[in-house]
């Protein structure tokens, strides 16, 4: 089936008070944009965006998302109607038309999936029903069950402001009919402008059945100021901490868990307080990852333990580890298996090998370290010249003493010393001990107090 989805993402957003459009405020870490696109791209050959504030910053953030998306202008903002038959012009020989908006984020694509195949060859809705549905347009049916209208809250009777399904402005449309109808559209109304939701009623007097699709309230909220930002931030966060409960994750205190990416876990893992998921994280059996935590783009292996306030990002940690607390692991940071990161430890494009320990207060930058070996306090590998980077490479079974200095480009062999305090410049052969010190000289009798 060949789905086109048009989102209408043009709106300036006055309310936001800010610089940007709507749609590019940020949900879960992502534009609202990106977030609805991604959905849509998951479920439709083609997106085209009808822009118009701010346009090419939104086009340029589309532009990132690896998705066949076009975009078209609204020159003038008259309404949702208006919008879609601009969006409409770029669909060529798609069967249908999926019309989403971009400030409304949070549609499943399970829920879009249903309103597609509810959509056979003519028109279907998506509704949702609210216990106070005050201002929103009532979705009117007939003795059947069809909707034959959407009636607007100042033009609805008594008996229809009883009425608790209301309409999203998302629907699926058969390519021709939505062309047919939107041909139809007056501006002949107050506001001059032209109403998405009037197909409904030119459909159904032309005898063409519609169909509705219900979603849940949270799914279909916009955004059309901070606060309400705010709530969808909240309503996303749950939803993504709901998803992961459900793969058996403990959770220390859902509301204090922020996912702003795709998680998939083992069994038996546990999460505590303040932690930031971003990106792509995988994680093994039996992972706990303590609190104040950021991980993003990352895999973990079983039985792993990561200590509070540990920030680890495009990495990837092997099985029974320790890392933290305190913590950084940057992108390229490989731990092997049983090795461990202790309390303010920075690894950059480095890799610590099986059983490797860096405990306390070390950098390694472009480091390889072999298995079994141990990094003393206050190391670092000083991988830049201040032009090129240089890589460190530390043998297995091998000792650095506190506070060496490894100048790249070095090898430290196999079960060899490096005694502390050195300054590291050449190569240290297997089993031999690296030592380079200035000559102590104490002076006697010396005091800092002099008469």
């Amino acid at each position: 089936m060949n789905i086109h989805t048009i989102v209408l993402a043009a709106g300036e957003g006055s309310r936001m008070k800010s610089s940007k459009a709507k749609s590019l405020q940020r949900i879960g870490g992502k534009t609202m944009l990106e977030m609805i696109c991604q959905t849509a791209g998951s479920i439709s050959q083609r997106i085209t965006l009808v822009v118009g504030y701010d346009k090419e910053s939104i086009i340029k953030v589309s532009e990132n998302l690896n998705l066949d998306i076009s975009s078209c202008e609204q020159p003038k903002p008259i309404g949702t109607g208006d919008a879609v038959k601009y969006g409409i012009s770029e669909v060529k020989d798609a069967s249908k038309v999926l019309v989403l908006y971009g400030d409304v984020p949070l549609i499943k694509k399970e829920t879009l999936n249903n309103l597609i195949n509810s959509c056979e060859n003519s028109l279907s809705i998506l509704t949702t029903v609210l216990e106070n549905p005050f201002g929103y347009g009532r979705v009117k049916k007939d003795k059947s069950g069809n909707p034959v209208a959407i009636v607007e809250e100042k033009d609805a009777s008594d008996e229809e402001k009883e009425i608790k399904e209301i309409f999203t402005g998302v629907l699926c449309s058969t390519t021709t009919y939505l062309k047919e109808a939107l041909s139809e559209l007056s501006c002949d109304n107050t506001a001059g402008e032209f109403y998405l939701t009037d197909i409904v009623s030119i459909m159904s007097n032309r005898g063409i059945t519609i169909n509705t699709c219900n979603a849940s309230n949270e799914e279909v909220r916009g955004a059309n100021s901070k606060e309400e930002l705010a709530q969808l931030e909240a309503i996303y966060r749950s939803m993504k901490v709901q998803d992961i409960l459900e793969m058996g994750i403990t959770v220390s205190d859902p509301l204090r868990l922020d996912i702003r990416g795709n998680i998939s876990s083992g069994q038996d893992c546990s999460i505590d307080v303040n932690v930031i998921l971003e990106g792509d994280v995988a994680l093994g059996d039996n992972v706990s990852i303590g609190p104040n935590c950021i991980i993003k783009n990352t895999s973990i292996g079983s039985n792993t333990k990561i200590d509070a306030f540990s920030h680890i990002d495009g990495s990837k940690v092997g099985d029974g580890c320790i890392i933290g607390p305190y913590a950084r692991l940057r992108e390229g940071s490989q731990i092997e298996s049983s090795a461990k990161v202790g309390n303010f430890v920075e690894t950059k494009n480095s890799v610590l090998g099986k059983g490797s320990k860096a405990n306390h207060f070390t950098y390694l930058g472009d480091t390889e370290v072999g298995k079994n070996s141990n990094i003393g306090a206050g190391t670092i590998t000083c991988n830049y010249d201040g032009k090129d980077k240089h890589k460190t490479t530390i043998g297995d079974e091998s000792f650095i003493g506190s506070n060496a200095a490894l100048v790249a480009p070095v090898t430290i062999g196999s079960n060899a010393t490096v005694a502390a305090g050195s300054v590291i410049t050449k190569d240290v052969p297997d089993n031999a001990l690296g030592i380079e010190r200035s000559k102590q000289d104490n002076k006697d009798n010396w005091s800092k107090k002099k008469d």
